[in-house]
């Protein structure tokens, strides 16, 4: 089957077509300022020269009907029409907690998509959008939703209540959900099968670090505590987001300032974190070549991000009681080698043993440790499309199946 994975953003619209006999790439693609002038789209099919074709893209069906005819048409033709795409995987960022695994759209579940927009107004709407323009483009495809909230859904009451008054949790459902479970449950996976071990038997924390950045206890496979919460806010310092932070903080801000809660939301979302910091901006590989060039901002942005990233490390290792593997993916934990080094020497009291010429990668799946270490440090490049697409795949197969 040739699997279809969908990401809307509000102003994006990534790609991926893949052929689920081997879970390779046959083309993929991105479409920018969707709404905005200057609108392109950027198109790779593998084995071929990539294009850029800026387009006029007032909509995401206009950017999807450009997707599919880079798909059919031309010489970046890859299929011979839409037909042969046999399911459309779709990233949905909230699934509350209606849902804890992935799932074929049907009218009701996206009606149970847009009652969760509240929780996620910056994405939910915009994979909705998705997901209606690929079925008018689509008709006869099944479309399937893949929630970053679900693989969270196991995390027990006594990890993802907030100790706020109740009502607020039966009115609204304020409480921690996570997010990136799709990158923490292919990293786990990963991690499970260079370890040699079945997954079930395995302790794995999981870093994804990258502009936005969490961490996950996977205890069995199974997700039992992450840093996020009801937003992707909560947790450790991101590029523009602050992190965890005193909530007496916003109404202080507030007074002081005369700004309204959108306002101080927008400061802590956008203006925040590595930004504030550094004062030099959000990429972290700025921050990295500041480091080197003995900027002090940038290594003050670099110790308060790895203070908090190993007090989350060590916390999850005690709920767990021990752990076999420390995993980095994203941006920031597959590229930048000088933090994954200072990481390793500040856990080297559990057990942690980085191997420096192994160390001497970006982007490369490999483990990172000494032979001697007691705990593992992996490097495991995310890949949240190839988990869409496995579970598209299985879905649709399944329902082919019954029928």
């Amino acid at each position: 089957m040739k699997v279809l994975v969908v990401n809307c953003g509000s102003s994006s619209l990534k790609y991926q077509l893949l052929d689920m006999k081997d879970e390779s790439v046959i083309a993929k693609g991105i479409c920018e300022r969707i709404g905005i002038d200057g609108s392109f789209i950027k198109h790779t099919t593998v084995g071929k020269e990539s294009a850029k074709v800026e387009v006029d893209f007032p909509d995401h069906k206009v950017a999807l009907q450009k997707m599919v005819e880079m798909l059919t048409t031309g010489d970046t033709k890859c299929v011979k029409s839409v037909d042969e795409i046999g399911a459309v995987g779709h990233r949905v960022v909230h699934g509350g907690e209606k849902f804890s695994d992935s799932v074929i759209i049907t009218p009701e579940v996206e009606e149970a998509i847009k009652l969760c927009s509240e929780l996620a107004p910056l994405h939910n709407p915009a994979n909705l959008i998705g997901i209606d323009a690929c079925r008018e483009l689509m008709p006869k495809t099944p479309m399937v939703a893949v929630f970053d909230t679900a693989f969270h859904q196991t995390m027990p009451p006594e990890a993802y209540m907030y100790a706020i008054p109740r009502e607020y949790y039966e009115k609204y459902g304020i409480r921690r959900y996570g997010f990136h479970g799709t990158s923490h449950k292919y990293v786990a996976q990963r991690a499970a099968v260079m370890l040699g071990k079945p997954i079930e038997e395995t302790k794995i924390i999981v870093c994804h670090l990258g502009n936005g950045a969490s961490v996950c206890a996977i205890d069995g496979g199974k997700s039992i505590e992450t840093s996020m919460g009801l937003t992707p806010l909560q947790g450790l310092a991101m590029g523009t987001r602050s992190g965890d932070i005193d909530p007496a903080i916003i109404p202080f801000i507030m007074e002081k300032e005369g700004l309204t809660a959108k306002e101080v939301d927008n400061i802590l979302n956008k203006k925040s974190g590595v930004l504030a910091l550094s004062g030099i901006g959000s990429d972290f590989r700025e921050i990295e070549e500041g480091v080197l060039e003995g900027n002090e901002e940038c290594r003050l942005t670099m110790d308060v991000f790895q203070h908090r990233l190993v007090s989350y490390i060590g916390s999850y290792a005690a709920l767990m009681g021990g752990v076999d593997a420390i995993c980095f993916a994203g941006g920031l934990g597959e590229n930048n080698a000088i933090m994954r080094a200072e990481l390793a020497d500040m856990l080297g009291w559990f057990g942690v043993e980085l191997d420096e010429e192994k160390n001497k990668c970006r982007g490369e799946e490999r483990d990172l440790s000494k032979d001697t270490a007691k705990v593992r440090m992996l490097l495991i490049p995310t890949n949240e499309e190839v988990m869409i697409a496995r579970d598209a795949d299985k879905l649709v197969t399944e329902q082919l199946n019954k029928r």
